[in-house]
């Protein structure tokens, strides 16, 4: 498990390093990174069963608390050198029957960059209801704002 961790937070970095589309803008360490996906409601690996590296993986967890706490939120990561060749859609796939057995009923990404066009197009094809845009409401790396587009689906 220490080696998957190990290659988890690399991956993750790697889109916190590109700044275009996830929010945090702290690299995690091996440690933080152990606690930061041991707090998940779930974190999904995925293997290259060829030749055994961890090629992507996302987050589940729920997106509010009490009577909101039905609907959650994922953020997915895959490997640099691997993007293109439908690993983000099988973790997408994955984690949406994962949230429906662990009890969750809507799926919602609060903010999916619009320049992210390989995401929008993937999340239109699987069903994913765009909620409108909201302008500026992201902080790209190099300082500019770009507009996010919310996003949910129906489990």
């Amino acid at each position: 498990m220490k080696a998957d961790v190990t290659e988890a937070v690399k991956i993750w970095n790697e889109v916190v390093e590109e700044g275009n589309a996830f929010p945090q803008t702290e690299l995690l360490d091996e440690k933080g990174g152990h606690e930061f996906f041991s707090r998940q409601s779930f974190t999904g690996i995925a293997f290259d069963t060829e030749t055994e590296e961890i090629v992507g993986l996302y987050i589940l967890h729920p997106n509010n608390v009490g009577r909101c706490g039905h609907i959650c939120n994922a953020s997915y990561a895959v490997r640099k050198d691997m993007r293109g060749k439908g690993i983000g859609e099988k973790l997408v796939q994955h984690c949406m029957s994962k949230a429906k057995e662990l009890g969750f009923r809507i799926l919602q990404f609060n903010a999916v960059v619009k320049s992210n066009q390989r995401a929008l197009r993937l999340y239109e094809k699987l069903g994913f209801v765009k909620l409108g845009v909201i302008p500026g409401g992201f902080l790209n790396k190099d300082g500019t704002y770009e507009d996010i587009i919310p996003h949910y689906r129906v489990l």
